[in-house]
């Protein structure tokens, strides 16, 4: 815009949008148009004479603009500035008590849109009688009681007044309109401002991504998980690298794995966990997780991920895993020598039966403690990444008839009985030894959770391209508060815990591992006191 536009913005403003208009700027154009009226006059040969009433009007004009410039009208009632377009009224009813009135009656419009714009509906009808006593009552009384006369004194009065009730509508309009946006402003920029509040007071990063994966904002929380992970800064947009690994806290992530570029592409998850930082004293262990952001037709239109910090989790879990690792490391040795001597011991046939019988007690009692260590030291091993699992054709038919067998005492004794339907060969690529430990568990579970007289199903086949092994029990059942966290490490069910039946929580999270490893997965299916059915299924 250039400089003369810019100063028609700026006198437009001063004179229609502002709470307070510029006095000497309208008393000034009301001054100019009626000394334009007097010179055309003059210039069409009606002279003005300094005694006429024409004159005075002038005098009057120039009176007015001289107290428009000199008044300190900001500090007088509001209702003072008002005297100024009314002097104009009356300075314009002299102008027209002569001979030739001219065309000056339509600059009641002037003072009456004035006094509108100033004072709205009082205005307006100050505007209406100010026209009518100060320039329509003159203009007759000088000019005689006719028709043209009494139509043009009218017709000044009822313009005059219709132009200041227009503008005064107009604006009235104006100003609510100005009010309630004004309103609404200071209303969304509180809630702004509180809701700034919040996200800085939380003690978790929030990222919010547009559609095309610039960042749209981030809280203060988040800042300094950025410094970390990025310490030459951030270029706003998902995907961008830096210092930051996956969650062993080795290997940098690359642009596809960066959580942002994920969620900028529209995907959806929970507990990605990552470390930021480059040096190990000061990084810091996130757990992300993004949600997409859709618009009303249901197009992608962003993301937000919240990022939250699992430093001290983390580490606990480190400090669990080989403490775990270590104890259990430890334990083996002697168990080894205690299983040794007691297979030795029990070899003897000078025995008494006693002690024979408590020799078996011990040796259950070394076996079920050999089993919780090579559990333990598997969990320690899993959570140090994947399972490694070494293949070989399998029947795995023979595996299920084989874990069935070695149930077979302790169904007998809890009084259940194990039905078995497999076919005579199901040969596949599996780790014979992992996948024993997968049968064992089911089936040992199934018995262990069943009541006397119950039925523990176990069944083999085939479904399309993928191998699935069903185990069914008739026992307690699992809750569907229970369901949900089955498969982590050391969960017990309340029920497993009401009914003190043995166990340490670990063999469904190893189950799970162990068929994951092999590019499977397990499901179950169960209701409270109606049983469970768990299914694996492998691919063949």
């Amino acid at each position: 815009m250039g400089h003369l536009g810019r100063r028609i913005q700026v006198l437009r403003e001063r004179l229609l949008f502002t709470d307070e208009p510029d006095t000497a700027i309208l008393q000034g154009i009301f001054a100019l148009l009626f000394m334009l009226d007097l010179t055309l006059r003059t210039a069409g040969g009606t002279p003005v004479d300094a005694g006429s009433w024409p004159a005075a009007g002038l005098g009057l004009v120039l009176a007015a603009c001289v107290a428009a410039l000199v008044v300190p009208w900001h500090r007088l009632p509001a209702w003072a500035v008002g005297v100024l377009p009314v002097l104009d009224l009356a300075a314009l009813g002299m102008s027209r008590m002569s001979n030739d009135v001219g065309g000056a009656g339509i600059l009641a419009v002037v003072p009456a849109l004035w006094l509108g714009r100033q004072f709205g509906l009082r205005g307006a009808g100050v505007a209406v009688l100010g026209a009518a006593v100060l320039v329509a009552v003159p203009n007759i009384v000088y000019q005689g009681v006719s028709g043209v006369a009494a139509s043009r004194a009218l017709l000044i009065a009822v313009v005059a007044g219709w132009a200041a009730l227009v503008i005064a509508y107009a604006l009235e309009k104006l100003r609510a309109s100005r009010d309630a946006a004004e309103a609404a402003l200071a209303t969304l920029e509180a809630e702004r401002r509180f809701s700034d509040a919040i996200l800085d007071t939380v003690d978790v990063g929030l990222v919010l991504l547009a559609a095309d994966g610039t960042y749209r904002g981030i809280n203060r929380r988040h800042e300094d998980f950025m410094r970390l992970a990025f310490p030459d800064g951030h270029l706003g947009r998902a995907g961008q690298t830096g210092e930051v690994y996956d969650a062993n806290g080795t290997a940098l992530l690359g642009r596809e794995q960066m959580p942002t570029y994920r969620a900028s592409q529209g995907e959806e998850y929970d507990d990605v966990r990552m470390w930021v930082g480059g040096d190990p004293l000061t990084r810091r262990a996130l757990s992300v997780s993004a949600r997409r952001v859709a618009s009303p037709h249901g197009e992608f239109a962003g993301a937000a991920l919240a990022y939250t910090d699992v430093t001290d989790f983390m580490r606990l879990l480190r400090v669990k895993d080989e403490f775990v690792a270590s104890v259990s490391h430890e334990l083996r040795t002697p168990l080894t020598s205690i299983v040794g001597y007691v297979n030795i011991l029990l070899e003897r046939e000078d025995l008494p039966p006693d002690v024979v019988a408590q020799l078996e007690v011990v040796a259950r009692n070394t076996d079920r403690l050999n089993r919780l260590v090579a559990d333990l030291l598997h969990t320690a091993k899993s959570a140090a990444g994947p399972m490694h699992v070494v293949r070989a054709p399998t029947d795995l038919a023979a595996v299920v008839r084989d874990s069935v067998e070695a149930a077979g005492p302790a169904a007998a004794r809890a009084g259940v009985s194990v039905q078995v339907a497999v076919p005579e060969t199901l040969t596949v690529m599996v780790d014979q030894q992992r996948m024993a430990q997968v049968v064992d568990n089911l089936v040992s579970n199934a018995v262990k959770y069943s009541l006397p007289g119950g039925l523990v199903q176990v069944s083999l086949g085939l479904d399309v391209d993928r191998v699935e092994l069903c185990v069914i029990d008739s026992g307690i059942g699992i809750s569907s508060a229970d369901r949900d966290r089955l498969f982590n490490q050391f969960f017990r069910s309340r029920q497993a815990e009401e009914r003190s039946i043995q166990g340490v929580g670990l063999g469904l999270s190893i189950t799970k591992s162990i068929v994951e490893s092999h590019g499977g997965r397990i499901e179950v299916e169960s209701e409270l006191g109606q049983g469970s059915v768990f299914r694996v299924r492998l691919p063949r």
